[in-house]
């Protein structure tokens, strides 16, 4: 039996998270968020006071951390060990760290290990900047997500507000640019869409039409798997 792996890459805020999950419930696919495993080691370092230049202990925490994801009351909650951190990582203070820690060549070597170990033997949904890249490059079914930094700056303003942080508009779209122009032209694994992967400009499109979209190209792409 061949499994399906579905690759969804994107920028800060193009809704890749959001669209993964639902994908991943549609199909009865598992959903490996990668994103949340940078910021649970961001989350990490910055509690443990470890520098980005200490790449010893960076590297130690990269190994030895344990991420997990469990499903409870249909959503998906991110776990270092047996701490519920689902709600820490999304923090603007992780956001403005995590591009930064990402970049890390030791980091990534790391994560794409563990993510490749949760995606070995099963249908899966995963999202993140590298995944039709580096991580799962031989997916069958690639989407590259994105939309202008005004709309994505916009869509985080309200996800935050919504979970009760304080935040200027300005800063935060200030922050987007930034992650965009530190993931776009880092030395590892830089963001860049595969040249096998459909490319979806989600700015005028509301959240039902990205995910009616999308799900329309796996239908087509598992069928051929």
């Amino acid at each position: 039996m061949e499994f399906v792996q579905i690759a969804i890459d994107g920028p800060a805020g193009a809704g890749k998270s959001s669209i993964a999950k639902e994908l991943a419930k549609k199909f009865k696919f598992i959903y490996i968020d990668t994103g949340a495993m940078y910021r649970a080691l961001t989350l990490i370092l910055m509690e443990k006071n470890i520098g980005i230049e200490d790449l010893k202990n960076i590297e130690y925490e990269a190994v030895n951390i344990d991420i997990s994801f469990k499903i409870k009351d249909d959503m998906q909650d991110v776990f270092i060990g047996k701490r519920n951190v689902t709600e820490e990582i999304r923090s603007p203070l992780v956001s403005q760290k995590v591009s930064a820690v990402s970049a890390i060549n030791v980091v990534r070597t790391e994560m794409v290990k563990k993510q490749q170990k949760l995606a070995a033997g099963n249908n899966v949904v995963m999202d993140g900047r590298d995944i039709g890249t580096v991580v799962l490059p031989e997916a069958k079914i690639k989407i590259f997500l994105t939309a202008s930094a005004d709309e994505r700056a916009k869509r985080r303003f309200i996800e935050m507000k919504n979970k009760g942080h304080t935040i200027d508009f300005n800063n935060l779209l200030e922050d987007i640019k930034k992650r965009d122009h530190m993931d776009e032209t880092r030395a590892i694994s830089p963001l860049v869409a595969a040249k096998d992967a459909i490319v979806i400009d989600t700015t005028e499109l509301n959240f039902e039409q990205v995910l009616n979209k999308i799900e329309e190209i796996a239908k087509e792409g598992i069928k051929n798997v």
